[in-house]
């Protein structure tokens, strides 16, 4: 973890003047004339190498790039709550997704940030996912994101907020929690997880 944080300062005093037009304007091209090309794939998975399967309290995932993450379980569900647990881990995917949202139009536009900040709190009763009563819904039933957005040099507000709107419209985490998209789960077998790992 410290070696990927050490890897994150380097990056950012490398492209700390980088501006967006010649990095995004290029692709956005492409991808006007070859929409087969604006295809990605997102991925993290979860193993059972530090956390055998055995123990009910945690797990460790790892996103698509960068190390293990240890994951606890919260205490409303009998857990320990000793580490970040996956409804943290869903607001944090919330907030870096509008916080990089935000800094990307900003950079666009030309508007110098000062200071960004994105809180997300995610509110959930979990007599669904206890099933203890089956007339609450399994899920979050309410997301509060809070952003406090200053420039470096003073602007109307309703610039601001004009921003703000451009970004939540533009956030990909964000606009899949508000539509859903379509969502499959497959049990695999040994030979299949070996299979497609190896892919």
């Amino acid at each position: 973890m410290a070696e990927n944080m050490n890897k994150f300062k380097d990056a950012i005093a490398k492209n700390d003047a980088e501006s967006m037009h010649p990095r995004q304007d290029p692709l956005m091209a492409l991808y006007q004339d070859n929409p087969d090309k604006a295809q990605i794939v997102d991925h993290a998975i979860t193993r059972s190498i530090k956390a055998p399967a055995r123990i009910a309290l945690y797990t460790e995932v790892v996103p698509n790039k960068g190390d293990a993450y240890p994951v606890g379980v919260h205490q409303a569900v009998g857990g320990l709550s000793d580490f970040s647990t996956p409804g943290d881990l869903l607001c944090a995917a919330i907030a870096a997704c509008l916080d990089s949202t935000i800094r990307i139009i900003s950079n666009r536009m030309g508007v110098v940030l000062k200071e960004l900040e994105v809180a997300v709190s995610g509110h959930v009763d979990v007599r669904g996912t206890l099933r203890v009563d089956d007339t609450v819904p399994v899920g979050f039933q309410k997301l509060e994101i809070d952003v406090k957005i200053e420039p470096e040099t003073e602007m109307p507000q309703a610039y601001l907020d004009a921003l703000l709107k451009g970004a939540e419209q533009s956030c990909v985490v964000l606009q899949t929690l508000k539509h859903g998209p379509a969502v499959s789960v497959t049990r695999l077998n040994p030979d299949s997880i070996a299979q497609k790992s190896a892919a």
